[in-house]
C-alpha cells in the first residue's frame, strides 16, 4: 500500500497494490502493520457504509473534540468526488479545500484525520462509500459546514440542477460561523 503526502499536512491518499488475474483481484485494503510503518497508529472502532445516487452531496460534516474522528474513505462501487476541508487553526491549508475522485475502479482511499470537515458527491449513477472511524459517532458533537459556502467556492462536479442535499445538511453552517476547536499542531 503506497502512502502519498498531500499539501495538507496529516492528510494522505492510499493507493493499495493490487493483485489482479482472470478471476478477478484481491488487495489489502487495511493492514495494521502497514499504518504502523507510516507512524500511523490508529484503532478503527466504527465502519459506515453509504448509497447514493448521481447529484447527492453529503456533508460537510466532522465531530469536534474530544470525540473527533479519522476516517479512512474508500468506495465500493461507483465514484464519488472526496472533499476535505481544513479546519484547523493555524494550520498553513486553513479553510482550504482538498478533493479527490475515489473509484472502484481505482482503489484510492483517503485518511482524513481530526480537523477537517468531510464531504462528497457522487459523480456515478450510484455509489457505495465505506469508511473506517476511529472513534464512534456522537450525536451531541456532531456538526459541519455548508457545502456551497461561497468562502470554500468548492466545484462538486455536478450540475446545480442535479444537486441533491439533505435538509440538515442545508441547515449547516458557513465556515465564518461553524464551530471549530481544533487547533494545528505540527
Amino acid at each position: 500500500m503506497a502512502f502519498n503526502k498531500t499539501e495538507f499536512p496529516g492528510l494522505f491518499v492510499f493507493e493499495p497494490t493490487v493483485f489482479e488475474d482472470n478471476r478477478g483481484y484481491f488487495f489489502e485494503s487495511y493492514n495494521e502493520k502497514t499504518f504502523l510503518k507510516e507512524n500511523l497508529d490508529l484503532r478503527f472502532v466504527q465502519d459506515n457504509q453509504s448509497s447514493s445516487s448521481y447529484g447527492v452531496i453529503r456533508g460537510l460534516h466532522y465531530q469536534l473534540n474530544p470525540h473527533a474522528q479519522t476516517k479512512l474513505v474508500r468506495v465500493l462501487r461507483g465514484t464519488i468526488l472526496d472533499v476535505a476541508v481544513d479546519i484547523r487553526e493555524n494550520s498553513p491549508t486553513f479553510s482550504k479545500a482538498f478533493s479527490i475522485e475515489l473509484s472502484a475502479d481505482n482503489k484510492k482511499q483517503l485518511l482524513i484525520p481530526p480537523g477537517f470537515a468531510h464531504g462528497f458527491s457522487v459523480l456515478s449513477e450510484r455509489a457505495e462509500v465505506f469508511y473506517k472511524c476511529d472513534g464512534f459517532y456522537n450525536k451531541e458533537s456532531e456538526t459541519g459546514i455548508r457545502y456551497n459556502d461561497p468562502l470554500l467556492n468548492i466545484d462538486w462536479k455536478i450540475p446545480p440542477d442535479k444537486i441533491i442535499v439533505s435538509g440538515k445538511d442545508q441547515q449547516l453552517p458557513l465556515l465564518a460561523e461553524s464551530t471549530s476547536n481544533f487547533l494545528f499542531q505540527e
